[in-house]
């Protein structure tokens, strides 16, 4: 008798076993996916994955075609690929909606958030066979392509602009005020596993903000599955937990935290914390 249809794989369990890989390891797409049928169930992720596909693919022509150490040709190219011909763009009208984190709900409407299009041109860049990473700017997300010669930064929310030094600048002020500077640090590439995180904390922080308490926990406890070791994030899990009345989860969390992070301020400050809330289970 044939086998039938093998169920879909749970996305927590995707996720999962994406917290034991390296980072060179780990698909960002396709892990964007499963934080997004975390999100929404009953979203077309075949559909997601067909178009995702279909990029890969002309994303790789372009990779035959272009110079290979050409940075300006290759982001010229990528923008044609993604904001022309797919029409990916920033959702400057609807910013804080939550679909535009929800990568399928991106791939949908064909627009998003900074970060959320960064992940479509981080995955066309690496089907091209370009490398390219992630730049941690503040409030707003960028893509930085490297060569030979250095890395050209571009804004995948503006359609792939080119940002030079200058342009760095003045979007530092628009964000931070006309007192900010540029200063070391605020280009800072960001790995695969940060990025991941940095597009679910768009839906944790806007659950937060609604008063969601549980499924701004929700979100935590999943954003972890990726990054097991990150200290913040079971810090912040506990406080949640603590928010929601949930002593003995509180306590496991905040005994992680110490566990990745024994001395400093943060430590002392959390062993008071945890003595505290002891003393309420008794």
């Amino acid at each position: 008798m044939p086998a039938g249809p093998s169920a879909p794989i749970d996305p927590r369990a995707a996720l999962d076993a994406v917290g034991l890989l390296d980072e060179d390891e780990i698909d960002i797409a396709e892990t964007a996916l499963q934080f997004a049928r975390i999100d929404r169930p009953d979203a077309d992720v075949a559909a997601a994955r067909t178009a995702l596909s279909a990029i890969a693919a002309g994303a790789a022509a372009l990779g035959r075609a272009t110079l290979p150490d050409d940075l300006p040709a290759r982001g010229a190219a990528l923008a044609r690929l993604l904001a022309d011909r797919y029409g990916f763009r920033g959702n400057v009208e609807d910013y804080d909606n939550p679909a535009n984190a929800n990568l399928i709900q991106v791939i949908e409407r064909r627009q998003g958030l900074p970060v959320a299009l960064g992940i479509l041109w981080l995955h066309a860049a690496r089907a091209a066979g370009w490398p390219a990473h992630g730049v941690d700017f503040p409030a707003h997300f960028l893509i930085a392509l490297e060569g030979a010669g250095g890395q050209l930064v571009v804004d995948a929310f503006d359609g792939g602009t080119c940002l030079d030094a200058p342009a760095l600048r003045a979007l530092i002020k628009r964000i931070a005020g006309p007192d900010a500077e540029l200063r070391p640090g605020l280009v800072r590439p960001a790995g695969t596993r940060a990025v991941l995180l940095r597009l679910q904390n768009n839906i944790r922080t806007r659950r937060l903000a609604a008063g969601d308490l549980t499924g701004g926990l929700d979100a935590t406890r999943d954003m972890l599955r990726i990054a097991p070791d990150q200290a913040s994030l079971w810090r912040e899990a506990g406080t949640l937990h603590q928010r929601l009345d949930q002593v003995a989860a509180a306590l496991r969390c905040f005994e992680r935290f110490l566990t990745l992070v024994p001395t400093g301020d943060a430590a002392i400050r959390l062993r008071r914390e945890i003595a505290d809330l002891r003393a309420r289970l008794h």
